[in-house]
């Protein structure tokens, strides 16, 4: 880590191996395609190897980067993203619902998430995977609460038709 902070290559390469695909699988959750997931990985690299000396604990490392990482596609979707609010009287409701998407294989639901659209994939990354709260996601994104709820309804709406129709079809 000190070889890291100090601008060497090969150690900030030995990080970057170490890292690189974890973050990629958040980037392309986030971001729904391959080419957006790579820029912003690389953007979120290039953060963090700047700031590397603000890191008190090498051991945090990792969940530091990954801040970094979810920070960076949400300034990602604020800079790309058109936020749509869809009327839903759930919005202010408990949801008394099970989580079912906690039943699917998560390599069906990562397929399934990249094809949400977009306000819609990155509500539901930071509400279910990143664990945000609906007022967190609002100040984070610069929308309302109850676009936050609406998105998160929509893409469990849209999730779990999707999924069920491809469990149907394949099994």
């Amino acid at each position: 880590m000190r070889k890291a902070c100090k601008g060497d290559t090969e150690a900030q390469a030995w990080l970057y191996r170490q890292y690189s695909k974890s973050m990629f699988n958040i980037c392309t959750r986030m971001t729904g395609n391959r080419n957006d997931a790579e820029d912003v990985l690389q953007d979120a690299f290039i953060i963090a190897f700047r700031n590397l000396v603000q890191l008190k604990d090498p051991l945090q490392f990792g969940g530091w980067l990954k801040r970094i990482v979810v920070n960076e596609c949400i300034r990602y979707g604020k800079k790309n993203f058109y936020w749509n609010e869809w009327e839903d009287e759930r919005n202010n409701v408990a949801d008394d619902e099970t989580e079912w998407w906690k039943t699917v294989s998560f390599d069906i639901i990562h397929t399934e998430i990249k094809g949400l659209p977009e306000g819609c994939r990155q509500v539901f990354n930071l509400f279910v995977v990143e664990d945000y709260s609906h007022k967190d996601i609002a100040d984070h994104l610069g929308i309302s609460e109850s676009t936050s709820k609406s998105q998160y309804h929509r893409a469990r709406q849209l999730l779990k038709e999707r999924i069920t129709r491809q469990l149907q079809i394949h099994g």
